[in-house]
């Protein structure tokens, strides 16, 4: 008898812990689901105001002022600008050209945003160390951990400056090692975590 009820105990831990990984992934599946449609919304709004911009940029370099500098060359300390959508502010669009997405970012970062868009963790694209965190949602940044060197990465502000990155690196880096994801010779580093939560991927990449 106590080898049928012990039994039977196994079985429904087994059923329960079945059901609970199933809760689970339907629930990482509407996550995913919910921050595509975000992030496509967002594009939608931003994406022509970014276009207009590129558009006058292009327009004036085909008739450039002599002795003209951009503005963010000649004070690169400077705030990057930004857009406002639907109560969030956004710096720009991030095109990650070998996984064909395009993604708007965030001026700044918590774990709420995170399920909306791609964030700037810190730095900038004017001052070469722009660092820019996902979660690792299937058209977050989970494609980036298998993309390797060579790939071309280009940051778009909302005035239309357009910045062209070559991915150079990738690291894995513990969730503690915040310093070693900030510093260091790199202009551009996207990072999100690995499955499971344990580590941190970093994609590093160098203005061109």
């Amino acid at each position: 008898m106590k080898s049928r009820a012990l039994g039977r105990a196994l079985t429904g831990a087994g059923i329960l812990l079945i059901l609970a990984a199933l809760a689970l992934t339907l629930y990482n599946f509407h996550e995913e689901r919910n921050a595509e449609r975000s992030a496509s919304r967002v594009l939608e709004s931003l994406g022509p105001e970014i276009r207009e911009a590129e558009q006058k940029l292009s327009e004036e370099a085909a008739d450039p002022v002599p002795g003209e500098v951009p503005y963010y060359i000649l004070n690169p300390e400077i705030p990057m600008p930004e857009i406002t959508v639907d109560g969030n502010s956004y710096i720009g669009t991030l095109e990650i050209v070998p996984l064909d997405l395009t993604l708007p970012v965030m001026s700044g970062w918590d774990y709420t945003k995170l399920k909306t868009a791609p964030c700037r963790y810190s730095g900038s694209a004017y001052t070469g160390d722009l660092v820019i965190c996902a979660h690792n949602y299937a058209r977050h940044f989970s494609g980036i951990k298998g993309l390797t060197p060579g790939g071309e990465v280009y940051f778009t502000d909302v005035r239309g400056n357009r910045f062209r990155y070559e991915i150079t690196d990738a690291e894995i880096l513990a969730p503690a090692e915040v310093e070693d994801m900030v510093t260091g010779d790199w202009d551009l580093t996207l990072f999100t975590c690995t499955t499971g939560g344990q580590t941190r991927f970093a994609l590093r990449c160098e203005q061109n």
